[in-house]
């Protein structure tokens, strides 16, 4: 018999009525509770990609809900309740999807594909990569990708080098050498996919590779991650196209052109090809670029047959990747460089006799492999060899003479340089767990071996005064054959962590250890980016991080070198003193590592239309930097008894002790306003003021012969002042397009040298002209016998302003301070064949 029970009004109630009611009531709560949505975000190629960010609109809020994929590309958030929602995901490098309908439930798990940004070859309209503001790092990046290579019309575009000056804080030298955030070049760390790239004995970046191949470039700079060390001035990892389950093939420069440069020659031919596409669609996949450069040099300053140079360089890069599995890829490289180059070092003050004839070779190999992990572990393991060679030959057997009109006779020096590294790797990505907030722990471990062999044989040098009458003869002693070997290990340990969804902090330890100094130095990195409540398109950053440059072998080598040997002469010819000798020495022990201590300070802002405002503040103060300095005194003034031997009635110039007296500064603030566009348009405008010093500005080598006794001063590569713009952007005509590279900076610092060789006055105290820079292209783009081609005409230095990149500074020469080199106004063409049209 069923139970009955009474409420206040007298209304009957049964026990199955009251169950009816509360299964209702259960299920519309359950329709009304939050749900949590997954899903994983991953390339074209089925490789996981870390830091994406998903946004989630939500029906009458202003704010979407916001996330960020894991190592393994992995995320979580919590919208309101099941349904339709709009989500957009987004990483620099790859197009985005955008305001995609998702039916969300807590069944659903989302699996997004992102194509990684590269030059369209078809006609079809997609939606820019997103200029976003990039939460999952509070280190100060910037970046270029593969299209903005490609596409911005800089001199040399064949150069993947020259393409680096697209990049705010990038300058190039009168040399061509490259230098990031005010460092030398030795003071960049290079990797080519995680590994290091750069020379073995410089520490510089040598290697040649086609812009075709490269995928993006994004320079670290500051409070860096501490995986991230050797390299003070920043890291620049370079990335290079994989390829995709689509065969895609380009072809640029295949014929050569004719110029009008004193008569009509062959001009620079920059033929290049890529090829791309799947061993084994949806499990493997390749890239191979060749690019071939032929240079012929003329110098307009010089007499016809006299004014010219060619060389040729070929470069192949082949990169694959292979899935083993869906949690296990393995990636491999090699890279294979010849550089044959002719009368190189032609210039106005330097004729042909002068010049070196240069062989070069390099070969990279790299293999890595990458192993997802249950609980959202990765490790990761690899290793590279690096092998090079380099042969300068001079145009005869002689010795050098340095007038107050320029350089005569033989290049002095003819030598045979071979280098190695091996490097080994491990990474990982630790389990993530929540303390106060989530995070996310990496650790890794890296160990290099750098060996270097030579055999140089130097003859010599003379300075000769405005009258003709010689000043001083140094000639060269001892062997000049030589080899060294450097161990190099490094342990990082880096956590991630994400206070909340606008809060992340950065903590970092990494210890580097060397064989050279026997010597383990400490770095702590500290990092925060911070997106205000309610404004996720705002990004305040900044930190502070200790950084030890890398042990560079050829600052090592120059005690065991070859050593000058120096006569001076009097007005009359007769000798006032000499054989003076020059001794480079190590006889300091305790030699340190040099130190960096860098703080910087930005902000982000992502407006409307894919706007970007960027301002950034960086101050990097160097100290303990490696300099060489004279440690002779009136009580040591006597040589060794070895030289006593060798070189009758012999004193001394020099000793220079290798010290830990070097300081380096540099300051700087940088604007940068940033755009992209529909259909792979955009444009950038950056303005930078800075200021980089040292007090050891001239870097003192047996090679070169100038003598200095203030180092202090300006670095060479100072520009206090250097706005930099470009542009790819539409016109009103279908399938046009025009853009433009603009650069202008202060020109570079140099010296005042004397007769002697000895730089006169303050080191860099006088500047060259400012510089000056607009090129100005059209480009079409069309279908020809089904094929599609791009065809570009224009004008590089549109104004054709000179801007000169040598000077004639010897105080006591006729010509003194007049300004040689620079490139007048050229006519430039390019075709791309872009493959078959779709």
């Amino acid at each position: 018999m069923a139970r009955w029970y009474y409420m206040a009004q007298g209304t009957k109630v049964t026990v199955r009525t009251l169950q009816t009611l509360f299964v209702c009531l259960w299920v519309t709560a359950a329709g009304l509770a939050e749900v949590r949505f997954a899903g994983q975000v991953q390339s074209n190629t089925r490789e996981p990609l870390n830091g994406a960010r998903i946004l989630i609109k939500i029906p009458d809020k202003p704010l979407p809900v916001q996330a960020f994929t894991d190592v393994q590309g992995l995320f979580a958030a919590i919208v309101p309740t099941a349904g339709s929602y709009t989500v957009t995901v987004e990483r620099d490098g790859f197009y985005p999807i955008r305001d995609r309908t998702i039916d969300i439930s807590a069944e659903v798990h989302a699996t997004f594909e992102l194509a990684p940004v590269r030059e369209m070859a078809q006609s079809v309209d997609v939606t820019s990569a997103p200029v976003g503001i990039d939460m999952e790092t509070a280190t100060s990046q910037r970046s270029v990708t593969s299209t903005e290579i490609v596409n911005v019309p800089y001199q040399n575009t064949n150069d993947f080098r020259q393409a680096l000056r697209i990049i705010p804080g990038v300058v190039r030298d009168n040399r061509g050498g490259v230098h990031v955030n005010g460092g030398g070049e030795e003071q960049v760390m290079y990797t080519l996919n995680g590994f290091n790239i750069t020379d073995p004995l410089t520490g510089r970046f040598d290697s040649r590779l086609s812009v075709e191949s490269v995928q993006a470039v994004e320079i670290s700079s500051g409070n860096m991650a501490a995986e991230y060390g050797r390299g003070s001035a920043g890291t620049m990892a370079i990335r290079t196209n994989t390829g995709d389950d689509k065969l895609r093939y380009t072809a640029t420069n295949f014929v050569p052109g004719f110029e009008n440069r004193k008569g009509l020659i062959i001009g620079d031919w920059t033929p290049r090809a890529n090829l791309s596409g799947p061993i084994l669609k949806g499990r493997a996949w390749f890239s191979d670029s060749v690019d071939v450069q032929y240079v012929n040099t003329v110098i307009r300053d010089l007499p016809k047959g006299e004014d010219r140079g060619q060389s040729m360089r070929l470069s192949n890069l082949v990169h694959t990747q292979v899935n083993l599995s869906p949690s296990n890829i393995l990636y491999t490289s090699f890279l294979f460089n010849r550089w044959t180059a002719g009368r190189t070092g032609l210039s106005a003050l330097d004729p042909i006799s002068t010049t070196l004839d240069r062989r070069t070779r390099q070969w990279f190999f790299s293999v890595k492999d990458q192993a997802y992990l249950p609980g959202r572990v990765l490790l990761e393991f690899g290793f590279a060899a690096n092998r090079t060679f380099g042969r300068d030959i001079p145009q005869g057997e002689g010795i050098l003479s340095y007038t107050p009109e320029g350089r005569r006779g033989y290049a002095f020096v003819d030598a045979i340089r071979q280098g190695a590294r091996d490097q080994f790797l491990v990474n990982g990505f630790l389990p993530s767990f929540s303390l106060w907030g989530s995070h996310q722990v990496k650790s890794g471990l890296d160990l290099d071996r750098a060996a270097y062999e030579q055999d140089v044989r130097r003859t010599g040098f003379e300075n000769y005064s405005d009258s003709g009458a010689l000043v001083r003869r140094t000639l060269y002693a001892g062997t000049g054959a030589l080899s060294l070997h450097n161990y190099e290990t490094a342990w990082y340990l880096q956590d991630s962590w994400r206070v909340r969804s606008g809060v992340l902090v950065e903590l970092g330890i990494r210890t580097d250890w060397t064989n050279i100094l026997h010597r383990w130095d400490w770095s702590p990195r500290f990092g925060v980016a911070y997106s205000p409540h309610g404004l996720i398109n705002t990004k305040i950053f900044g930190g502070f991080s200790q950084i030890f440059d890398g042990t560079n072998l050829r600052v090592f080598s120059r005690p065991l070198d070859q050593f000058p040997v120096t006569t001076y002469y009097g007005p009359y010819g007769d000798i006032a003193r000499g054989p003076a000798l020059t001794l480079f020495t190590i006889a300091n022990p305790r030699l340190r590592r040099p130190q960096y201590r860098i703080v910087t300070a930005g902000v982000e802002q992502s407006l409307v239309n894919s706007v970007m405002l960027r301002a950034e503040y960086m101050r990097r103060t160097g100290r303990r930097g490696f300099s060489f300095l004279n440690s002779l005194s009136e009580s040591s003034a006597a040589p060794p008894e070895w030289a006593q031997q060798q070189f009758n009635g012999c004193t001394l110039d020099a000793v220079l002790s290798l010290t830990n007296q070097r300081r380096d500064e540099y300051n700087s603030i940088a604007f940068t306003i940033k755009q992209n566009i529909r259909r792979q348009y955009e444009w950038m405008a950056s303005y930078v003021h800075s200021r980089a010093a040292s007090n050891t500005v001239v870097d003192v080598t047996a090679d070169d012969p100038v003598v200095v006794t203030d180092n202090r001063g300006r670095l060479p590569w100072d520009a206090p002042h250097r706005f930099l713009s470009w542009a790819y952007l539409p016109t009103p005509f279908k399938n046009w397009a025009v853009t433009y590279f603009l650069e202008t900076r202060s020109g570079y610092p140099f010296s005042f040298v004397g007769e002697d060789g000895k730089i006169q006055g303050l080191v860099n105290q006088r500047r060259f002209p400012n510089y000056f820079e607009l090129n100005l292209h059209l480009e079409r783009r069309f279908v020809f016998r089904h094929y599609r081609w791009a065809l570009r005409f224009g004008a590089n230095n549109l104004t054709n302003r000179i801007n000169p990149d040598t000077v004639n500074n010897v105080i006591t020469s006729s010509g003194f301070l007049q300004f040689y080199g620079g490139v007048g106004r050229s006519v430039n063409f390019r075709i791309r064949w872009l493959g078959r049209a779709q």
